[in-house]
């Protein structure tokens, strides 16, 4: 969609994102290849946009056991399956990326797209880029603030000159090409620090809020500090857009869907904490807890979880909400299913209930 083009629905935007992790499937024990991993993702992203989604992301990892690193080469292979629905990065670390390399494939991807591409830039909770790409970790926040300056910069003009810390200067560099879009969108990605909401609302880019669990009012104080950083600034308050983003699974009732999902969530914390370097097994008491009525989780029901989200949109009056929906080895045919329910069941809830 250009830039100036107004959403064909109502209501906040709604849309899936996928980290491409391969995990095994915990209830037969094997793991689908790489490249079977990347097929399901841009078939799933050609169901979401024949359904009527509105986004559809990719995460960066630079790991064996995840099967994307270049979010903007499977985007541009989505690109060629789908007509309308956007397409972004959920999250480019854009600490240990080149900014300029980054927008120069990002605005290849607007091009081929037709104007669909964006961008959620996040420093990223692994770190397996720094060493790969010659970085330091001691450097991580001031990487990432150097980076986003230079990438607003470059979004804004076609020749440019800078100088910084962490890359060789700019001399009346060319930089090319320029995207469909006048400027590519870029959202900050944002777990729960409140020093990168203040940051994203200074500088009047969207933020979108990672809430993977617990009681959603936690997360208030995020958005306060954003607006009032924001609006100190001198942004207008309606260019200060929220995106909410969280794990989901959906099945006919709630207790359906907590039965089928709980091995497949248990299995993607288990080895997602091992990466970490942490030991961690959930009961089916923790994931129960975590499922509850009144957190950010969404498993249940068609109706439950249209509940959740506008729950959600009553404490933060957001713009966007896209689900993780494809973790822990879930099949494929799973996906599938939860992206029908949630097109057909969710999606015309959410959005009656959100038009202006």
């Amino acid at each position: 969609m250009k830039e100036g083009e107004q959403s064909i629905n109502s209501g906040i935007e709604i849309g899936l994102y996928t980290l491409a992790d391969i995990g095994p499937d915990p209830l037969t024990g094997t793991s689908v290849s790489a490249r079977q991993r990347i097929m399901d993702i841009i078939a799933a992203a050609k169901l979401a946009d024949e359904a009527g989604f509105d986004v559809f992301g990719v995460g960066e990892h630079h790991r064996l056991d995840y099967a994307v690193s270049a979010p903007p080469v499977i985007l541009a292979a989505i690109a060629q399956v789908t007509k309308r629905i956007k397409l972004t990065s959920t999250t480019t670390v854009l600490s240990t990326v080149d900014p300029v390399r980054l927008f120069e494939d990002f605005a290849t991807l607007d091009l081929v797209s037709d104007g669909r591409a964006e961008i959620i830039a996040g420093r990223g909770a692994f770190v397996e880029s720094f060493p790969l790409f010659g970085y330091d970790t001691s450097d991580y926040d001031e990487l990432f603030s150097e980076h986003l300056e230079l990438f607003l910069k470059l979004n804004k003009h076609e020749n440019i000159t800078w100088s910084g810390r962490f890359r060789p200067p700019l001399r009346n560099a060319e930089i090319s090409p320029r995207p469909v879009q006048k400027q590519l969108p870029i959202w900050v990605g944002v777990g729960g620090t409140l020093d990168s909401a203040a940051r994203a609302g200074r500088l009047g880019v969207p933020m979108a809020i990672a809430m993977l669990g617990g009681d959603p009012k936690r997360f208030m104080p995020l958005v306060a500090a954003y607006h009032s950083a924001g609006i100190e600034a001198g942004h207008n308050f309606e260019a200060l857009k929220l995106g909410v983003t969280g794990h989901g699974y959906v099945s006919k009732t709630t207790q359906q869907a907590k039965d089928e999902f709980y091995p497949y969530y248990s299995n993607y914390w288990s080895y997602v904490n091992r990466q970490r370097g942490m030991a961690f097994r959930m009961t089916r008491a923790d994931y129960e807890q975590m499922t509850g009525p009144n957190t950010a989780l969404f498993v249940g029901s068609p109706q439950q979880i249209a509940e959740k989200i506008l729950r959600q949109y009553e404490l933060f009056g957001h713009q966007r909400f896209i689900a993780q929906i494809d973790i822990g080895g879930l099949p494929f045919h799973k996906v599938a299913s939860g992206i029908e329910l949630i097109a057909t069941e969710i999606i015309p809830v959410v959005r009656k209930a959100t038009s202006k």
